[in-house]
């Protein structure tokens, strides 16, 4: 690990830990503006707009009716379920929604179109994430094509694919990966990084000036051990690459060196063990799924970068009702909107 990388040094004081929110419904993925603002996938479908004085708005979706689960469960099944966003370079919401199965552009009022829910003339399967890049390029990937997404919770499934959308229209530009999950560019935009939940490990591949994607690699470790499972990821301004791992409530870091460092560990030994157990034999139920998530953001899933210097990260999460957040040893990568003038 490079000497000078702020890393390497660097443990989270739990008395730090501040929070930001109420009442969220799945609080999944974060988009932060230089004003302060928050944007919170929200499982009623929409998002909640947390202003920088703590007000809050829930806007939901008008061409679509949001459900108000009285069972936790419930969510994760039935229904529209927003879950990884971008900013359209007009400020409008890019909602992959992962419980309608299709990608929708919402403006900043509620009205909303689906942009795309078939590639091919096929249905597109569980869109998991969304990134815009600095060619307006929309980088989509796609979990599995199993209806239950429960059913690939499993080590040997390798429908998920990643696809690309730009001017000629949209396109697979890789596919077979285990449980695709979030994706990112790099500070030059040289190398393209997907999560794969189910493979435990980070994967990259060389981006050429068409967006196509080349010598796909491993990232880091092959595998990241026990309760692996990882989710969201995001680059901070060393090349540092911080994630999450979601049932086992990780926070964990990649150096450019390749070194991996588990930040915060708020995990249940036992029944993060048990899912393993169930995972490696191909047979989670729910039940022992639904055990797991624990901690300050139950079911960890990503990791934004925010305020004046981009450098508070805010954890989002599946299961929690606020917004735990804590100050970086370092400021975050600026994703593409963060420059621009406030939409």
């Amino acid at each position: 690990m490079n000497k000078n990388n702020p890393i390497k040094e660097f443990s989270i004081d739990p008395a730090d830990i501040k929070y930001i929110g109420e009442d969220l419904q799945r609080p999944e993925c974060i988009l932060a503006e230089p004003d302060g603002s928050l944007w919170a996938a929200d499982a009623r479908g929409g998002v909640v707009h947390i202003q920088p004085d703590g007000k809050q708005e829930v806007i939901t979706q008008k061409h679509t009716s949001g459900i108000n689960a009285s069972e936790d469960v419930d969510r994760f099944f039935h229904g529209t379920l927003p879950n990884g966003l971008a900013f359209a370079e007009n400020g409008d919401i890019l909602i992959s929604n992962f419980g309608t199965d299709c990608l929708e552009r919402m403006k900043r009022t509620g009205e909303t179109e689906v942009l795309f829910d078939k590639i091919d003339g096929k249905e597109i399967g569980k869109v998991n994430f969304v990134l815009r890049d600095s060619k307006n390029r929309m980088w989509i990937t796609i979990t599995t094509k199993k209806k239950n997404w429960i059913d690939a919770l499993v080590p040997d499934l390798e429908d998920g694919y990643i696809a690309r959308y730009d001017e000629r229209g949209i396109h697979v530009v890789a596919e077979g990966l285990h449980f695709t999950n979030e994706v990112r560019f790099d500070e030059k935009e040289e190398y393209l990084y997907a999560v794969e939940t189910t493979g435990g490990r980070i994967l990259r591949w060389r981006c050429d000036k068409n967006g196509d994607l080349h010598d796909r690699e491993i990232y880091g470790p092959k595998h990241m051990g026990k309760g692996a499972y990882p989710d969201g990821i995001a680059f901070d301004s060393y090349g540092n690459l911080w994630g999450t791992s979601v049932y086992s409530d990780k926070l964990w870091v990649i150096t450019p060196d390749g070194d991996f460092k588990v930040i915060l560990d708020e995990g249940d030994p036992e029944k993060v063990a048990a899912l393993d157990k169930q995972f490696y034999a191909s047979c989670v139920d729910s039940e022992t799924l639904f055990e797991t998530g624990r901690g300050i953001a139950p079911w960890m899933a990503s990791v934004t970068f925010g305020g004046p210097s981009l450098d508070t990260i805010y954890i989002g999460c599946l299961r929690g009702t606020k917004i735990p957040y804590f100050k970086a040893p370092c400021a975050g990568l600026p994703m593409v909107h963060w420059n621009k003038i406030k939409f």
